[in-house]
């Protein structure tokens, strides 16, 4: 009977494991697919001014992305911009 009762409570505890287990990999199947990342930076740094600007893309099962952004100093200051944009669905 202790066996039983032990195999009963181990069953009950492992359930809950064993089902977010398997919710979690079904999750996961479905972020499967194809990317896509682009990339391209430039830098410079002289005796004038110094800085650098980025552009990029990304492309994911459930979103996308793409954003470019710049940070330049100089004599007179220091200026930048940053413009992102993108979709999760």
């Amino acid at each position: 009977m202790r066996a039983i009762k032990r195999v009963l409570a181990i069953g009950a505890l492992a359930a809950p494991l064993v089902i977010g287990c398997a919710g979690l990999a079904s999750a996961h199947e479905g972020h499967e697919g194809p990317e896509a990342h682009f990339s391209k930076s430039q830098f410079v740094a002289n005796e004038e001014v110094a800085g650098e600007s980025k552009v990029f893309s990304e492309v994911e099962p459930g979103s996308v992305e793409h954003g470019e952004a710049c940070v330049f100093a100089g004599d007179e200051g220091v200026e930048g911009s940053h413009t992102e944009s993108g979709a999760h669905f």
